[in-house]
């Protein structure tokens, strides 16, 4: 895989808090462009021989190839779980903007022209009424 594709990483967190926590590091670190954090979500899972159940919070992080083993390790560095989960997903392929913005705040390089800001747009026409 490409250094700079973009790959897709799931993992779990306890709360809402620490989900908070994770994504404003790993984004003001540079080792995520974007993370999207679910609603609570109810896990079952086994562990230590038994069957538990846990509620999650779902994170997605956003990031490159070549940034995902660091990711990583921070990410399991700040988590409080014995064995995080880390899911790796490659993507195969999406909107070329996006994915260039992914790139840029991943690698610390600003792209010529392109507010690396994600910016709502809206939707009205020049007569100020939706289409």
């Amino acid at each position: 895989m490409p250094e700079q594709a973009i790959v897709v990483v799931m993992t779990n967190v306890p709360d809402l808090l620490l989900a908070k926590r994770i994504a404003h590091l790993l984004i003001e670190e540079q080792l995520a462009a974007c993370v999207n954090i679910g609603t609570p979500m109810l896990s079952i899972y086994g562990w230590k021989g038994e069957v538990e159940g846990a509620e999650e919070i779902p994170m997605i992080i956003k990031t490159t190839c070549d940034k995902q083993h660091a990711m990583i390790e921070r990410l399991v560095a700040l988590h409080p779980y014995d064995i995080p989960e880390a899911l790796v997903m490659p993507t195969l392929g999406g909107y070329g903007p996006y994915l260039d913005w992914v790139r840029s705040l991943t690698s610390g390089i600003s792209i010529s022209g392109t507010d690396t800001s994600i910016q709502k747009t809206n939707d009205t026409n020049e007569s100020g009424t939706k289409p």
